[in-house]
This record gives C-alpha cells, sequence and structure tokens, in this order.
C-alpha cells in the first residue's frame, strides 16, 4: 500500500520540480543608453518636454521631416512598376556607383581606374561590420583598430565582434571643449606601424569637433609615415556643412595623397532614409584585378551574414544620385536642414553668452558642426535638467541640435543657464 501510494505521488513530486529553462543563466545586458532616454521623454507627459537624446533630423516644428526629393523618387518608383527580386550579394550597381561617386568624386582616380571595391550595406553599420570583419580576415598587418576618444558607442562593440582588438587615440579636450590636436597627433606617431586608425570624416559623433582643413592634411602625413591604415566612417556627408564636397575633404584628400581607405558611408541622415538602412562599404585598391578579388571576398563575408542587402531604400537613393534634377533638389534639401542646425548652434550661442550670461565659455557650440555638440555640462546639471526641466540627454553633456527649434531653444537656454548656476 505504501509503494502504490510513493508511486502516485511520484508525478506531482517531479511536476513541482520543474527543470530550469534553458536560458536561465543568461544574464540581463545594460539598457541602451540612447533608447532609455526616449522612454524616460515618452513617459513625461510636460508640455515643456525636450528630448535632445535621438539623433535623427527634426524639422521646426519638432516633427521627423521626409525630404520632398525623397518622395518625388518614391513616385517614380512607383510609376516604374519596379519588381521585387533579390538584389546581388553587393547590392544595386546603379546604387554602388552612385555612392562611390558622391564619396570620392567624379575626377577620382581609382573610380576612373575602376579601382573601388564597393558593398552595398544595412546603413552606416553594417558597413563598419562588413569593413572591420574585412580588415580582420584580409588586413595583413595588424589586428588592431584605434578609434576616437570619445566616438560614436556602436563602434567598440562592433569592431570588437568583427575580430578586431579596439585601442583608443586622444581626441577631445574637455578643458577647451574642442579638439586635442597635439594629443592626437603623438598617439597616431606612437601608435604601431600598420595599425588601423577609425576616422569620423565630418561631423563628429558625439563631439560636433571636426580638425580643419590644414589640420586633415597633417593627420594625412603622420599616417602616411607611419604607414597606418585609414578607415573613414562618413555618416553626415552634406549634414555637415551643408556642402556635399566640402565634408568629403578628407576622404578625397587621403585618396589624392596615395593613401588607400576603406570608407563607410551612411544614408540615414543625408536623406533621412533612417529606417530604409541604405549604406555602402568601399576599398580603394592598385587595379581592376585587385578589385575584383577583394570583390569576391566581400561577397564571401555578406553571403552567410544577410545573403544581400534590401532594395527599395537603394532604389530611392539611386534614384536621387542619378537623376540630376533630383539631386540638385536634394542638395538644397541637404543645405536647408544643415542650415536650420548652424541658425539654432548660433541662436543657443547668442541667448547663453549674450542674453543670459551664463557662466562659462560656450564659443563651442557655434564653432562644433553636425547634429551633436558637447556641451559641457556635467552629468549632475544633466541629471537636474532631466529631472527639473524636462530635458532630456545623455549623460555625458551630448545634445542633438536638430531636437532644437524657435520654440523650445530659449527655454531650454534659460534651464541650461540655472543648471549650470545651480538655481534649478
Amino acid at each position: 500500500m505504501l509503494a502504490i501510494n510513493a508511486a502516485r505521488r511520484a508525478p506531482a513530486i517531479l511536476r513541482s520540480a520543474a527543470p530550469l529553462s534553458t536560458w536561465s543563466a543568461v544574464p540581463a545586458g545594460p539598457p541602451d543608453p540612447i533608447l532609455g532616454i526616449s522612454e524616460a521623454f515618452k513617459a513625461d507627459k510636460d508640455p515643456r518636454r525636450i528630448n535632445l537624446g535621438v539623433g535623427a533630423y527634426r524639422d521646426e516644428d519638432g516633427k521627423p521631416y521626409v525630404l520632398n526629393a525623397v518622395k518625388k523618387a518614391e513616385e517614380k518608383l512607383t510609376a516604374a512598376k519596379l519588381d521585387k527580386e533579390y538584389l546581388p550579394i553587393t547590392g544595386l550597381p546603379g546604387f554602388t556607383s552612385s555612392a562611390a561617386k558622391l564619396a570620392y568624386g567624379a575626377d577620382s582616380v581609382p573610380r576612373n581606374q575602376n579601382a573601388i571595391a564597393v558593398t552595398q550595406t544595412i546603413s552606416g553599420t553594417g558597413a563598419l561590420r562588413i569593413g572591420g570583419t574585412f580588415l580582420a580576415k584580409h588586413y595583413p598587418h595588424s589586428k588592431t583598430i584605434y578609434v576616437p576618444t570619445p566616438t560614436w558607442g556602436n563602434h567598440i562593440p562592433l569592431f570588437k565582434d568583427s575580430g578586431l582588438e579596439v585601442k583608443y587615440y586622444r581626441y577631445f579636450d574637455k578643458k577647451t571643449v574642442g579638439l586635442d590636436f597635439a594629443g592626437l597627433k603623438e598617439d597616431f606617431q606612437n601608435a604601431p606601424e600598420g595599425s588601423v586608425v577609425l576616422l569620423h570624416a565630418c561631423a563628429h559623433n558625439p563631439t560636433g569637433v571636426d580638425p580643419t582643413q590644414s589640420q586633415w592634411k597633417e593627420i594625412s602625413d603622420i599616417i602616411a609615415e607611419k604607414k597606418l591604415f585609414p578607415f573613414f566612417d562618413m555618416a553626415y556627408q552634406g549634414f555637415a556643412s551643408g556642402s556635399t564636397d566640402r565634408d568629403a575633404f578628407a576622404v578625397r584628400y587621403f585618396v589624392s595623397q596615395g593613401h588607400q581607405i576603406a570608407l563607410s558611408q551612411s544614408f540615414a541622415k543625408n536623406m533621412g532614409l533612417y529606417g530604409e538602412r541604405v549604406g555602402a562599404f568601399s576599398l580603394t585598391t592598385a587595379s581592376e584585378e585587385e578589385k575584383k578579388r577583394v570583390d569576391s571576398q566581400l561577397k564571401i563575408i555578406v553571403r552567410p551574414m544577410y545573403s544581400n542587402p534590401p532594395l527599395h531604400g537603394a532604389h530611392i537613393a539611386n534614384t536621387i544620385l542619378s537623376n540630376p534634377e533630383l539631386y540638385q533638389e536634394w542638395e538644397g534639401e541637404v543645405k536647408g536642414m544643415a542650415d536650420r542646425i548652424i541658425n539654432m548652434r548660433e541662436r543657443l550661442y547668442q541667448l547663453l553668452s549674450n542674453d543670459f550670461r551664463t557662466p562659462g565659455e560656450w564659443s563651442h557650440v557655434k564653432s562644433q558642426i553636425g547634429m551633436f555638440s558637447f556641451t559641457g555640462l556635467n552629468k549632475e546639471q544633466c541629471k537636474v535638467l532631466a529631472e527639473k526641466a524636462h530635458i532630456y540627454m545623455t549623460m555625458d553633456g551630448r545634445i542633438s541640435m536638430a531636437g532644437l527649434n524657435g520654440r523650445n531653444i530659449e527655454y531650454f537656454a534659460k534651464s541650461v543657464d540655472a543648471a549650470v548656476r545651480g538655481d534649478l
């Protein structure tokens, strides 16, 4: 009888002692800092709230902006009744050709010699990942990449996951809120020969601090002397100064000086194609024959990763870049976006320096360039701005200038003034 009762109880006992889940030991990852800012902003119902964390353009009304050139390109694509077939592994050929022309220029020697290997990518992030993997597999001189301090947060895990060791070079001087050019040069001089160096082509993220053209020339000389390999990240061509040619200066100058380079391009910011994920990765090579071999290895990397890239965004970008009328309209719109941000910089500087006479030096606000500005605000000031003024930014004081407009900039400046004085 006891044996029968024990047998009856056994299934219940086993059921109550459920086995551990296969994933029970997986730790919770840290929250994304930008996502956390957006969530806090959405939860805040104060009408004065401002989100300065997101790196996406907003118009004067604080709304997402779809470019007219993009709308017209989509109308053309709809009328053309294109199919939805797979793209080749390296993407839409017309797009990759147009992207290379935009970056390197119509008179680029390697472009005109058909010596640039290009693949369409899943925006700039995908371009960097493909590039990092290619260098880890095929760059013969080093598996170390030097990135600026600070840099875009995704650069570090992205290159580590690509198989590269990440090290750092000095870039931002907190005392001057500007470029630590002497530190940068010294670190490049001390880097082991053959190392890879990541360079933000324009509109450095997150600081908004760029080298001058004469400084770029010095950097080129040091890189040549030390036989370093330059990997350019160009996520903001046209968006920084309003000129696609001016923003491509560093890339084109380095190529003109004989450097072989790697280049990541994104069309998220300058065409507003954030969700379309349109980008390109390219390498300059010595000949058309070498380019074909590099192309073959890029395909080997892409194929098991995502097989081939998305279609629609590449068609939009290529339609704009290959149609003279749309291209001209697009360049005007890019300049309009850049000019609005430049005007916000000037207005913020005037408010802080002249109207409120906020303690400190604020000229860096207007000397920095592109979407982001390193304000110089410390962690406690950023925290109190969120808690008391409903203004959200990253805790290092970086703000997206695109989040400011004519209706909120005075409130922002007044709040910053109070936070700096400790009166908020």
